[in-house]
């Protein structure tokens, strides 16, 4: 619901603050007052295309601020989530154009785009009128309408899942005929590369490790040799038995030292136990280094079997193992593929039986409620001077598609006889208000959270039809909220909340202000609207007569 409107430097207005109530409010004036700002200014706060030159002559910038009372509009809380917005159960939207056309806009204090104010409007506030192109005109929007109107989401979403199902059955299908039909093309390189891939058997790691024996196997005869001296160098013909001796001529002498050679008798005894450790290790060494010619061999024919597969495929010769498993993975495709294709053929045949129940009981649902749509807007459109007229609403055949089978477009045919057309094609403008009227009657749920706005959708009706067209609104307005700018005083008899709006001019300056009427002055301002300039004391009686009447329903 739209609580609160601020407006300061916008085309003649310089300055207004509105505080809009629930139900239906109703804002009148003389033509030319600038009732038309009012919608200008909130359709520029909430991204709508409009006029460019927006500031007031003089003004370095203008401002809208728009407040709403959201609680309880998870669609409201999802748009903000996405574009990480703070939520509250109010949604402050401002929005600023320079002198120069730079437009501005924050919602919670959070700098957003145009497309975001956009998103946000479609969810806060519907437009109707004559030129109603975002609304119920679009034939794009009838469909949906209708479905609101049946109460179709548990049939829509049945329909949804059985397509997205069936879709998804075909993209696979589609896949698998594809590679199956590659795989062909490629059997026998397929099957020889598997089969050669499998022969080898190469596991991860492999190749570095074939190498790095390789490097060894062949450094081995140069190295051997020096080894073997080394081995001899420490052994008990050299140092080892050099250090023995040493320890023994020490130990005998040791006694007579006062301690003196125990020192060196320990760091000998370490020594020649490290000494030990050395021989060991110059052990195992010189058994790695005693070469097998033939191993050698061996070891690089397959050093050299892995590295020239890996060059045939392009890959590494550590990803040699995970290529075989997707080489084996496509040589199965192309054993079992056809098979498969004939899996997902049955499959794809219940897929499309169950979308095809799904999309002709929704089909079916729809008929029935185009049905009802017409008899209750033919209802409508009685008490609108229209009973002549025919409404239809045409389900016709369509191509598939998540939402079904079906087109939904709204018709209509202004006299017994008369070819049906489109809404906004066929109808003049006062009966095309009336339509719209009727259809927005029709369609409402008494909880809608949106703020709808009639601009001047009485236009070209008086009398008892435009008290007709002031029930109908004040009946919207008891679910939610209704804003109507009007030029007929039948239906501002019916407003809940009433606005005037005065055009002030001097010579210096023209203004546009607002006024909230009392139900005291809600008489003169009808009064006015019956009779123009001059109130006479008939038309003031009238207006009363009209706000009793209006009061009592």
């Amino acid at each position: 619901m739209l609580r609160t409107l601020e407006i300061r430097d916008i085309l003649i207005i310089d300055w207004l603050s509105l505080d809009f109530q629930r139900g239906l409010n109703v804002l009148t004036g003389e033509t030319g007052a600038g009732k038309s700002i009012l919608l200008d200014a909130l359709g520029f706060v909430l991204g709508w295309r409009g006029r460019a030159d927006l500031v007031r002559k003089g003004a370095s910038q203008g401002e809208v601020v728009a407040v709403f009372d959201v609680a309880s509009q998870p669609d409201i809380f999802a748009i903000l989530d996405e574009f990480g917005i703070p939520a509250d159960d109010e949604l402050i939207i401002r929005r600023v154009n320079t002198s120069e056309g730079r437009k501005t806009a924050w919602v919670n204090d959070r700098r957003v785009s145009g497309d975001v104010l956009r998103r946000l409007s479609d969810v806060l506030v519907e437009l109707h009128g004559q030129q109603d192109d975002r609304g119920l005109l679009n034939p794009r929007n009838h469909m949906r309408l209708l479905d609101e109107f049946a109460g179709h989401h548990e049939l829509l979403s049945a329909c949804g899942t059985a397509w997205r199902t069936m879709r998804e059955t075909t993209k696979k299908q589609k896949a698998l005929k594809e590679q199956y039909s590659a795989m062909q093309e490629e059997e026998d390189f397929l099957r020889h590369s598997v089969n050669e891939l499998e022969r080898l058997d190469p596991s991860e790691g492999e190749e570095a490790e074939l190498d790095s024996r390789r490097r060894l196997m062949q450094a081995a005869a140069r190295i051997r040799d020096d080894v073997i001296k080394a081995e001899q160098a420490i052994s008990r013909e050299g140092a080892e038995g050099m250090l023995s001796d040493a320890a023994r001529w020490l130990e005998s002498a040791a006694g007579q030292t006062e301690g003196h050679l125990d020192e060196p008798l320990a760091a000998i005894s370490r020594a020649l136990s490290e000494l030990g450790e050395a021989q060991q290790g110059i052990e195992r060494c010189l058994d790695v280094l005693r070469i097998d010619p033939s191993e050698l061999e061996q070891v690089e024919e397959r050093l050299f079997a892995i590295r020239a597969i890996a060059r045939k495929h392009g890959v590494l010769p550590d990803d040699l193992a995970p290529f075989t498993s997707e080489m084996q993975a496509r040589l199965d495709i192309l054993e079992n593929g056809q098979n498969g294709l004939e899996e997902l053929e049955i499959q794809l045949r219940k897929d499309r039986e169950a979308y095809d129940l799904a999309a002709r009981v929704l089909s079916k649902s729809r008929q029935e409620a185009a049905a009802r749509l017409d008899t209750a807007i033919a209802a409508e459109l009685a008490p609108l001077k229209m009973e002549r007229a025919l409404f239809r609403t045409e389900v016709t055949e369509a191509d598939m598609a998540a939402a079904g089978i079906d087109n939904v477009t709204f018709t209509i045919a202004t006299n017994p006889g008369a070819p049906a057309g489109p809404l906004n094609k066929v109808a003049s403008g006062g009966e095309l208000s009336r339509f719209l009227l009727a259809l927005k009657v029709s369609l409402s749920r008494d909880d809608s959270k949106v703020t709808m706005i009639f601009d001047e959708i009485d236009r070209g009706v008086g009398g008892a039809t435009a008290d007709a067209v002031g029930r109908r609104l004040q009946r919207l307005g008891e679910g939610g909220q209704v804003l109507v700018v009007t030029h007929s005083p039948q239906v501002a008899a019916f407003g809940n909340s009433h606005w005037r709006v005065t055009k002030l001019q001097s010579d210096e300056d023209t203004k546009t202000t607002v006024v909230p009427l009392s139900e005291a002055e809600r008489p003169d301002e009808i009064a006015r609207m019956i009779s123009g300039d001059t109130i006479t004391p008939e038309a003031v009686a009238a207006a009363k007569a009209l706000l009793e009447t209006a009061q009592r329903n």
